[in-house]
This record gives C-alpha cells, sequence and structure tokens, in this order.
C-alpha cells in the first residue's frame, strides 16, 4: 500500500490539488479493492471522519477521470473501484456471492487487445469479465443469496 506521501505524489503528478477528502479516498480505494461507494464512504469516514458523502462521491469521480482509480460496474452489480490501472487485467465475478478477483490478461502480451476486427480503432484497452462461482461458493460455503440474472 502507498504511502500518503506516495498517494500526495500521485495526486500531484495527475495535476490535481491534494486535499485530505482526496488522499482519504484514494487510500481507501488501495485498501478494499473492488469496494462499492458505500464501503468506500465508511473506509474513508476511518481515516477522515468528517468527510461528507459528496465529497467521496466528488473524489471518486476526480480520481478516475485522472486515470489514477478504475471504475467497474459488473453485469447486475453496483459500480465498483480499484487503484490497479496501467495494465490490461480482467475480473472474475462470483454468480453466487459477488466477489470480484482480478486475472491477468488471458495469454501472452495483452492478446485481448488484437481485434479480429478493430473497425479503424487504436484499441488501448478492453474489458473481460468471467462469471462463475467462486471457491467458498462451489464447495457449498455460503449460502446462496436470491438468483442473479
Amino acid at each position: 500500500m502507498p504511502s500518503t506521501m506516495d498517494l500526495e505524489r500521485m495526486l500531484r503528478d495527475a495535476e490535481l490539488r491534494v486535499t485530505r477528502p482526496r488522499v482519504a479516498v484514494l487510500s481507501a480505494v488501495y485498501d478494499h479493492p473492488h469496494a462499492d461507494t458505500e464501503s468506500l464512504i465508511g473506509a474513508t469516514r476511518e481515516r477522515l471522519a468528517d468527510v461528507s458523502h459528496q465529497a467521496v462521491y466528488d473524489g471518486l469521480r476526480v480520481l478516475t477521470s485522472a486515470g489514477l482509480i478504475r471504475r467497474l460496474q459488473p453485469t447486475g452489480s453496483v459500480a465498483r473501484y480499484e487503484a490497479r490501472v496501467g495494465d490490461n487485467h480482467h475480473h472474475v465475478v462470483c454468480r453466487s456471492c459477488g466477489v470480484i478477483v482480478d486475472v491477468d490478461c488471458a495469454v501472452g502480451y495483452a492478446p485481448c487487445l488484437t481485434a479480429a476486427d478493430d473497425a479503424g480503432f487504436q484499441i488501448d484497452e478492453a474489458e473481460v469479465i468471467y462469471w462463475g462461482r467462486c471457491p467458498a461458493c462451489a464447495a457449498g460455503r455460503r449460502p446462496e443469496p436470491p438468483h442473479r440474472k
């Protein structure tokens, strides 16, 4: 996990003003990969008790726009955030409990960026989501929530 000084440097390098809420939100995303907004509000408040909901929402928006964090929203799920940016990784989502795990690109050097037909686009990112059941759910160690589509 990056130190507070590292987080402040990341903000400066992205040409963002360093504020206590932004540092706290960025730290929360690093500490809680794939967390939803409500969870990140709670985690941010552990670091900065008086931060408002709006400051966290604004922080997430600004940090995402600056490329410091990544927003993902698997079908049927609320938005989630992660600090793993700058590579072309994907995600696997458990259909039963909703846990999300990072997975590296399928084979070789970002083969998923080579589309069968790129329609003239210069592709720089691919978003792949694998779906299945995590080991705990597959082994029956977690109760299944109501059916998800």
